[in-house]
């Protein structure tokens, strides 16, 4: 016999000793029980985009399919929008702390109706101007990113090679929106002076392709 999903076997009805009533009477709340559907769980919520579609274009002409809006907003207090745009690493290198693992990274400003690049981490980090003061000379294969926001200085973002960079060590840059100069530029080792760029590296390669 077939039993539909909300059915349950008829309670059999037997002669027998007093003790059976009993028997027969839990029987039947077992059966009554099993005639109840469990309830459904509802359909998951789908998810919403992060960030709005103009943003994740943007990012896409930039970094390519695989970039990822990080930060948006005034990120610098200038009354400008900008935008932290990065390529993730998809998964944490051995011996590297967890956090925000990139392989390239780039800020960018809205100028009217278009964006513009003002800021660019790669093998090497750099603005508008050159080449970042105190960043490693030799190409870096990664960084880990972590930024802080403060109402009286903006975004500060601190790069950190995730391996030792050719002839030097591992050391974490901090770099900041200048606001004599208007651009991102990097700081001391004591994350307080700005510092300069240079225009041009004696050797520069190209290995994140």
């Amino acid at each position: 016999m077939l039993i539909s999903k909300t059915e349950c076997p008829p309670v059999p009805r037997m002669p027998g000793p007093p003790g059976a009533t009993l028997f027969l009477v839990l029987l039947a709340a077992l059966a009554a029980g099993c005639s109840s559907e469990a309830p459904r769980p509802e359909p998951a919520a789908q998810a919403k985009p992060k960030f709005a579609p103009e943003l994740e274009a943007v990012a896409t002409s930039v970094l390519g399919a695989e970039a990822e809006v990080v930060l948006h907003g005034d990120l610098a207090r200038t009354g400008t929008q900008q935008v932290l745009v990065v390529n993730r690493l998809p998964k944490t290198p051995p011996n590297v702390p967890p956090g925000l693992i990139v392989t390239r990274a780039a800020l960018l400003e809205k100028d009217g109706q278009r964006w513009k690049e003002i800021f660019r981490a790669d093998e090497h980090l750099k603005n508008a101007q050159g080449y970042l003061g105190g960043a490693p000379l030799a190409p870096v294969t990664g960084w880990r990113i972590q930024h802080e926001q403060s109402e009286e200085k903006g975004l500060s973002l601190y790069f950190t090679p995730i391996h030792q960079p050719a002839g030097g060590h591992i050391a974490t840059i901090g770099v900041r929106w200048n606001p004599n100069v208007k651009r991102y530029q990097s700081l001391d080792r004591n994350f307080e002076k700005f510092q300069g760029e240079a225009p041009a590296l004696d050797k520069t390669e190209s290995i994140l392709r």
